[in-house]
């Protein structure tokens, strides 16, 4: 089992920068990949970013890759991202979450264990 806590959100301008990190605990932390997803309301939960166990692979939405970095510190049971010139169109709860097998990373579905989620406005 891998227990997930999101932290670093909150408010800032347009054009602003926000990092946030998801710290694990619990079961084997560097055995999962790891994503970062959003949701606006009534939107559907979207993909955000990802990185592999090993720390080798990154994948970005495309309209974020430049903006957005994903990053791991196994050593300290953590992956963060970092968020630079931000919009108002990044609003939303992000979430982390864990996936054991490394597979379809893209899909919400196939994560195993979430973060309680943490809230990123951007205003304009």
């Amino acid at each position: 089992q891998v227990q997930l806590v999101e932290s670093g959100g909150g408010l800032v301008q347009a054009g602003g920068s926000l990092r946030l990190s998801c710290a694990a605990s619990g079961g084997t932390f560097s055995g999962n990949a790891v994503g970062w997803f959003r949701q606006a309301p009534g939107k559907e939960r979207g993909f955000v970013s990802a990185i592999s166990a090993d720390g080798v692979a990154t994948y970005y939405e495309d309209s974020l890759k430049g903006r957005f970095t994903i990053s791991r510190d196994n050593a300290k049971n953590t992956v963060s991202l970092q968020m630079n010139s931000l919009k108002p169109e990044d609003t939303g709860v992000y979430y982390c979450a864990a996936n054991r097998d490394g597979r379809g990373l893209f899909d919400h579905g196939v994560y195993d264990y979430w973060g309680q989620g943490t809230q990123v406005t951007v205003s304009s």
